[in-house]
């Protein structure tokens, strides 16, 4: 299996936090945003470099969060992404986000992105030589 990569690093700042004093729901959505633009350079691709060598970009058709545990003010985390799963027009890739002191997993998220034709405003088959790069990074899933 290969290994993940890391894609984000971050502290939790008061403002993050709601009324229980924990990261508030919304803020796992931003840091996995930020998390997922890295994943294509680290495959050795930019969003950029895939459109011009291959016509198409991608966009993200669906994202799942699950909860594990709460973070609180001061946490350090970091979010590790992988690929999941290649279809013919899409990618599925699970991100988790960790603890940095602990290892511990506090949430994780699947993500959908679908290969996009943007002259012909239609979904894209995976290009064949993004691929090899793709396998490259398949994860397992782990219990959350």
């Amino acid at each position: 299996m290969a290994a993940w990569m890391e894609t984000y690093r971050g502290v939790v700042f008061p403002w993050h936090c709601d009324q229980f004093g924990h990261m508030n729901v919304r803020w796992y959505a931003h840091i996995f945003d930020d998390a997922a633009f890295h994943i294509w350079p680290l495959l050795g691709f930019s969003l950029q470099r895939i459109e011009e060598d291959f016509g198409v970009h991608t966009v993200v058709a669906r994202t799942t969060t699950d909860f594990v545990r709460e973070l609180r003010s001061g946490d350090l985390y970091r979010v590790e992404s992988g690929v999941e799963r290649i279809g013919t027009k899409s990618l599925t890739y699970r991100q988790r986000l960790l603890h940095v002191d602990t290892g511990e997993t506090h949430a994780t998220q699947d993500a959908v992105e679908v290969f996009f034709d943007p002259k012909a405003r239609t979904s894209a088959p995976v290009p064949d030589g993004l691929r090899p790069a793709l396998e490259a990074h398949f994860v397992g899933r782990d219990p959350a």
